[in-house]
Formats: C-alpha cells, structure tokens, sequence
C-alpha cells in the first residue's frame, strides 16, 4: 500500500504533479434508498469520463464510529485507501490521524474541531454519516475549502417508527411491567394504561421525519398537530398550531424532531412542563439539549408527565460501556429511578436498513466531490455542478477553485484560463465562500501545471483542484 500524498501539491511537488493526473472510468452508484434527496441521485450518462484527481490508491480515507458496510465498500472499490475504525477516537488521537488524510468519514460522537481541522493539512472532505452535522465545525471548514455531507433523510422512517413504538409502550406502562417481570414480579394492573387511539399527537419541528410520523400516528387513529417555525403543508388532517405554548397545551403526547441551534437549546424547559396537560408524555428523538432534564424530573415527580422517552442527551459516552452515569451527567442518577422512562443510547437512525442508506448516500457524495468536485449537498459550501465529460473529450481538465468571496475574482480567474477553450464554467456563494468550476479542452499536463500555479499565486485563493 503507497503512502498517501497531498492533494493540493505544495510547490516543490509541482514538477511531478503530471504523474498525478490520471483518468480512470469506473461504475456510478445508485444509491437503493426511496429516502434520497433528488439531489444527490446520479443520472447516468451514456460514454460518460470519470474524472480523478490522481491514481486514486493516492486518496485517504479515514472511517470512524463503525461506518456502515455498503458505504465503505463504494470507497474502496473506487481504489482509495481506506482505514476503518469502530470507534471515535479522543482528540489528540484524531490529530494525529487525520494529519494525511484526504476524506474522513464520521457520525455523530467525533468532533472536527478547529483545532482538529487546523492539522487536517490534506483534507478536502468530510462525511457525516448521520443526520447532524454540529460536530464540525462547518464554518471554520468552509474557509479551509472542506466540503461537508451528510445524509439529512436517510434515517427518517426509522426514527419515527421508534417514536411509534415508544408512544404506545409509554401509554401501556410496558417498560416498568418488563422490568418488574425480570425480577420475578408479577404486576398485572389497567390503571392509568391508555390506547392510543383517539389521542392528540403534538410534534415539534414537521420536517422528514416529522411529517413521517404524522402519516403512521394518524393510520393508528391518533389526531396530530404540529408546531414549526414554518408555515407548513400538512399531511392527512394533521393541524399546524401557530404556537409551542398551545401544542404543550393541546397534546396528549409530545415528541421532538428540531435541529440543534441556538433556538431549540432548553426550548422544552419548566415553562413549557408548566403548560402540559397533567398526565401528558414527553418524547425526544432529536437532540440532547432541545430538553431540560432536571426540569423533565420534576415534572415526572410531580405527575404532571407521566412518562418520557429519551434517545438523546446532553452529554453522551463516546463509545458503549458503563457510561451513562453521574460523572457524565449530573442529573443521571436522579433520571434513572423514575417510573415509566425509557432511555435508550441515541439508536432513533440505529437498523440497519437506515444505517445501509446513510452509507450509501454519503460515500457516493464523497466520491463525486473527490472524482468530479460536484458539490450538491454540500451543507458548508455553494451548491455546483457541471454535466458529465465523455471518453470523446479524452484531453480535457476541470478547474476548481475555492475562494474568497470578494470583488475582482472572476476577472483574474478569467484571465488565468481566459487563453484556453472553457467549455463550461459556473460560480456561486455562500457567504464568504465562492466555488468555481470550469471544463477547459485540448490542454496537456504542462498546461496544466501552469493553470494551477496560476490560480495558486492569486491573493484569494482558498484551495485550487485540478481534475484531469
């Protein structure tokens, strides 16, 4: 196995960078998933050239978290190096790895800090293999010219049947009766267990998975509502209500699906227990801080919840094992011995038909960005795409050039590659960041050598790729 090289050749690399170009025509992936967003599904073209940016046993890839098997499959059998671990690794230990790699492929416990991507000196990807990505730090990795994915809808159908399951298993008491089972303890009683139908779901945030469970709650008999800072098309009869202080006040039971901001930190706090109906459940399959745990045991102790389910917390183990104590959480001693809780180790995206999608959604976005510099789905960076090459424009080049989002740029790019034929070319922002990509035909390898050298010199320059 070659040791891995950089990417972005440093200047002393510049006289061998020929070598690194190559082409190579490989099979597209299409991903088995009826989840997947329509932007990250492939359209196959007839003679279509795959582009590289070199041999691609050059290429790195670091796996952590036990990444599922089809994704890791699609990489290598695109001939990149892969390296695959089952678990996250503690921050110096990532430094140390991540120092040569050019794609890393995590979920949800590493953390890409800035002081972890300061030493990512090869890097020009990452994939998230989960839903969030508030483990990265997008900003800092956007000015660096690091593209992120992740896989936003993959998991969907699996939360919300989770939530399903935990609804009814909450309104029957079935966690304190299997416990007591387990201890020899026959307990059979009717008291305070309810069917579900005919009872009101509130949900907070109707996005994917949101609008998911709204459809499996209603085909149950439930009636829905739902609160989101959107104004939203329901699904089925399901009712937007216009604040989270009427849907606290309306539902029977309530679970969250919000993403981590600032906004969502606490927003289920003592006010909004206050406002539940007495007897009411609490669900949260989104994220840890969306729930204030102390004010969720007072409210269970009082009676006014009368259980919860909990997938998520504030503070989680980096991997399994007798963590889940006070040492991680002040409160866990306390959350532990109440009555009709179910606790479960964030596994809302945890079957393996969902795991088998992430996998496969995100690898293949990892390997057009990598092979084709296409950018759709990025959550970092703008969203760019230039239509397939074929094996007729055998002597063509892409340019890609990540800069700094400021006045005059498209003027000295376009004098740099201005002298040759531009096929096609397109630009777009975020932010401070802009991305350009340009098909330049008829250029040779000393060419080449000669563009990149160019946009390098330029004073806005973030990261120049050049796929061949």
């Amino acid at each position: 196995m070659t040791s891995a090289r950089d990417i972005r050749p440093r200047q002393d690399d510049l006289a061998a960078q020929a070598q690194y170009l190559a082409t190579s025509p490989s099979a597209s992936f299409h991903s088995p998933s009826s989840h997947g967003s329509a932007l990250t599904r492939t359209i196959p073209v007839l003679n279509a050239k795959h582009l590289k940016p070199f041999a691609t046993q050059d290429i790195k890839v670091l796996l952590l978290e036990n990444v599922n098997v089809a994704g890791r499959e699609i990489l290598q059998q695109q001939g990149y190096q892969v390296e695959f671990l089952k678990s996250s690794l503690p921050e110096d230990q990532l430094i140390e790895k991540i120092r040569d790699v050019h794609v890393i492929g995590i979920r949800s416990k590493t953390k890409l800090t800035e002081r972890v991507l300061k030493e990512a000196k090869n890097l020009i990807v990452i994939g998230c293999f989960c839903i969030g990505t508030n483990q990265v730090d997008l900003q800092y990795a956007a000015e660096q010219g690091i593209a992120v994915f992740n896989s936003p809808f993959s998991n969907s159908r699996s939360v919300a049947e989770l939530v399903i399951g935990e609804i009814i298993a909450l309104a029957r008491q079935l966690g304190d009766r299997s416990n007591e089972m387990h201890n020899g303890t026959w307990n059979k009683v009717s008291n305070k267990c309810w069917e579900i139908r005919g009872k009101t779901l509130g949900i907070i945030g109707y996005g994917h998975i949101g609008a998911q469970l709204s459809v499996l709650a209603e085909a149950m008999g439930m009636s829905v509502i739902f609160y989101d800072v959107l104004n939203l098309m329901s699904l089925g009869t399901a009712r937007q209500v216009e604040t989270l202080d009427q849907l606290m006040a309306e539902a029977d039971f309530i679970t969250c699906h919000v993403p981590e901001l600032a906004e969502t930190k606490g927003m289920i706090g003592k006010p909004q227990f206050e406002k539940m109906k007495t007897g009411s459940y609490l669900i949260n399959a989104s994220r840890g801080t969306v729930v204030d745990i102390p004010a969720l045991i007072d409210a269970m102790r009082s009676g006014r919840v009368a259980g919860a389910a909990l997938d998520v917390y504030p503070n989680e183990p980096a991997g399994n094992g007798d963590y889940f104590n006070n040492e991680l959480n002040e409160w866990g001693n306390d959350l532990r011995s109440l009555k009709n809780l179910i606790l479960t180790p964030h596994i809302g995206g945890s079957t393996e038909e969902a795991q088998s999608a992430i996998g496969v959604e995100v690898a293949q976005a990892l390997t057009r960005y990598v092979n084709e510099g296409t950018t759709l789905g990025a959550v970092n960076l703008p969203e760019v795409t230039l239509r397939s090459l074929t094996m007729d424009e055998p002597n063509h080049a892409r340019v890609i050039y990540i800069h700094k989002n400021i006045p005059g740029v498209l003027r000295k790019v376009n004098e740099v590659i201005g002298d040759h034929n531009v096929d096609k070319q397109m630009t777009d922002s975020r932010g401070d960041v802009a991305y350009l990509m340009a098909d330049i035909s008829n250029v040779s390898a000393a060419v080449i050598k000669d563009l990149y050298e160019r946009l390098e010199s330029l004073n806005s320059r973030i990261m120049t790729r050049i796929l061949y």
